[in-house]
């Protein structure tokens, strides 16, 4: 579709044919559509794409005067995709300007050769377009308006991989907590009261309708993906354990972690396998910081909270989310000291939200929750080792994915670092003993 766009020039219209003022570079984007790894958005994104969406959305549009669209993240905000901001200065056919704003989130080609043919982003957009309004009818059935998302909008990009294309939540005063300092008691208790939400309406969709597609179902955790996770581990646990040996206390628990980290996918693998006898819910499956949006009040409160990035969706026990967003995202003041509060606080949440959907069967105790928990605990130590180290780095130039991956001496730096500076050593210092004295491994 050819469309027209005025730009300004030292105070001067000039009518020309769509060109893109999106700030790229030419090499930033590799074969198959998707950008390197290097933080710029793709010169493929240009204002075009936007015609036809706008058409559809904003009345009386007339056509785009202004166009840009950058990286909106810093280093170690996201290791497996790259989210940019788009801004657009739409005329619309009485004259006047309107200011619109998305978010778009585009695959990076590295992510997408260790993926192979697992396209997260298709898992992603059904989890928009399907799964999520389904949830949140369930609820407006039940007389409550409960949100999960922003957003979504369908446009067609020269991605073979396609994108993610949503609301910019920022306008309506949304944002991240810190990843660095952690949620406090409410922020936690508000991302625990929406994830009982969510937890529930799966729930009761799979008892009354069904089971979810296999690509939501599954996601990531392919027998392929087991199998290079392993290979991974390899590498990658002896580097770990080396930095272990620093923690002051490791010597209580090192023999027991060191035989957990090296058999890691023995012992992780039979944990994917869905127990039909436990209460079994669809996990967000990436529940932590970064990807819990805050919607607060002008005395500071949260009055809104909304989950973004549903790419590692996968239907299971419940304690892959808790102990994610527990153990990785939470503040140390309040991590082990209100874990069990948390937890119960989660499942009061729960079943109010169970009973309101009418759930046909039988409802989780407490204590089951807490028996999960304990059955699933080599989770909590991936957790520790995996998500909490990379929550808790503060931004660095080399935080990308070759180097979480990576076998080189600066991806091995790099990881050392993650490991061993002394924001994680506070966390992991503490979590590891509980663990341990848990029987986690």
């Amino acid at each position: 579709m050819s469309a027209t766009v005025e730009t300004h020039t030292n105070g001067k219209a000039e009518s020309e044919t769509l060109k893109s003022a999106t700030e790229t570079t030419d090499n930033g984007v590799a074969t198959n559509g998707a950008p390197k790894a290097s933080g710029k958005v793709p010169e493929w994104l240009k204002a075009e794409l936007f015609v036809e969406l706008l058409q559809k959305n904003i009345p009386n549009f007339k056509c785009i005067k202004n166009f840009s669209a950058k990286a909106s993240q810093d280093a170690g905000d996201n290791y497996a995709t790259l989210m940019a901001s788009v801004n657009i200065d739409a005329e619309l056919e009485d004259g006047k300007s309107q200011p619109i704003s998305y978010m778009i989130k585009l695959p990076i080609d590295t992510l997408q050769n260790v993926l192979n043919n697992n396209n997260i982003f298709d898992t992603e957009s059904t989890m928009y377009k399907d799964v999520i309004p389904e949830m949140e009818k369930l609820y407006s059935d039940a007389g409550v308006e409960v949100k999960f998302s922003p957003q979504y909008y369908d446009i067609e990009t020269p991605s073979e991989c396609g994108v993610i294309l949503m609301e910019d939540l920022r306008p309506r005063n949304f944002k991240n907590a810190n990843r660095l300092e952690g949620f406090d008691m409410e922020h936690t208790k508000c991302a625990l009261k929406k994830l009982a939400q969510w937890h529930a309406a799966s729930a009761v969709r799979v008892a009354t309708k069904g089971e979810y597609p296999q690509k939501v179902c599954v996601g990531l955790f392919t027998e392929d993906f087991l199998k290079m996770m392993e290979q991974l581990g390899k590498s990658m646990t002896p580097l770990y354990l080396e930095c272990v040996r620093v923690y002051e206390g490791h010597e209580e628990y090192y023999d027991s972690l060191k035989r957990n980290r090296e058999n890691f996918v023995q012992e992780f693998a039979p944990l994917l396998k869905v127990d039909p006898n436990e209460f079994n819910v669809l996990n967000h499956g990436d529940f932590w910081a970064n990807n819990i949006m805050f919607q607060h009040d002008d005395a500071g409160k949260v009055k809104g909270t909304y989950f973004v990035d549903f790419q590692c969706v996968r239907y299971g026990s419940p304690v892959n989310d808790l102990y994610t967003v527990l153990l990785s995202s939470t503040s140390l003041d309040v991590k082990l000291k209100y874990f069990d509060y948390f937890v119960k606080y989660y499942h009061d949440n729960l079943i109010e939200c169970l009973k309101l959907l009418k759930y046909p069967k039988k409802l989780p105790t407490l204590k089951e929750i807490h028996i999960a928990l304990l059955k699933y605990g080599t989770l909590a130590v991936s957790t520790a080792a995996g998500h909490m180290s990379i929550v808790l780095l503060e931004p660095t130039e080399g935080a990308e994915l070759s180097n979480l991956m990576g076998t080189s001496e600066e991806s091995i730096a790099f990881r050392k670092h993650m490991y061993t500076n002394a924001r994680y050593r506070k966390h992991i210092e503490v979590v590891y003993p509980w663990l341990y004295h848990r029987g986690a491994f």
